[in-house]
């Protein structure tokens, strides 16, 4: 997707930069043909989830710095992958998500009214 909108059509905002999240670790949900996992879902992540990924083989946890991954601690916002939200989501431990930060292909996944229930931006 070259465009770079948010799920609910806006331009796209920065996730985070502390620590630097994003597919091309440009801060933002981007993606592209190359993002496979479509790391598209900004999201806050909470003890509860980083041990739910973990649990599912994906450590955010630890830090990897020849990826440039510092480690994730709760509170931290973070990229997600939007099937890894989804599948959080149905077990009852989704992060709460910021849809402005949230790239639209992450609608190719899941629900905007998913995504809205967890939203922590939406007034």
């Amino acid at each position: 997707m070259d465009a770079k909108f948010n799920v609910l059509g806006e331009p796209l905002t920065p996730c985070s930069e502390e620590p630097l999240t994003g597919f091309f670790r440009d801060g933002c949900c981007n993606t592209s043909p190359q993002d496979l996992g479509r790391h598209v879902v900004c999201v806050r992540v909470t003890a509860e989830f980083l041990e739910f990924s973990r649990s599912k083989g994906n450590d955010l946890i630890t830090p990897m710095p020849e990826y440039r991954f510092p480690g994730l601690k709760p509170g931290n916002q973070w990229c997600l992958c939007a099937m890894r939200w989804q599948e959080a989501m149905e077990a009852g431990v989704a992060p709460k998500v910021v849809l402005q930060a949230t790239h639209a292909a992450a609608l190719k996944v899941v629900k905007l009214a998913d995504l809205k229930r967890h939203a922590i931006d939406l007034v």
